[in-house]
């Protein structure tokens, strides 16, 4: 037996002055730097590099679309995985200060 739970849909996001424009910034960096993390692999990576630059290509099509156009549904990528990177950091510090020297 299958059991679906449809949850709402989120809230549109508040606009104000240049959310449109570092919304599109937020969209084209992370496919660019995916593609970047894969064309400097130290080994030879085949058909996935050129794979994952398309990949990346289309979703960065399709984020720059949702920030420019229907920009009240684009969520900050940069922000919520800023998040899990400033956690994990300050989790390696106090982790780091805890420990006898």
């Amino acid at each position: 037996m299958w059991l679906l739970i449809a949850r709402e849909p989120a809230p549109d996001a508040p606009y104000w002055p240049g959310r449109r424009t570092f919304a599109a910034v937020d969209a084209a960096a992370w496919p660019l730097f995916w593609v970047l993390l894969f064309s400097h692999a130290p080994k030879p990576v085949g058909l996935v590099g050129p794979f994952v630059a398309a990949v990346a290509v289309l979703c960065g099509l399709g984020r720059l679309h949702r920030a420019l156009w229907v920009n009240h549904r684009y969520r900050f990528t940069t922000w919520r995985w800023g998040r899990v990177v400033a956690a994990l950091l300050l989790i390696g510090a106090v982790m780091k200060l805890m420990l006898p020297t």
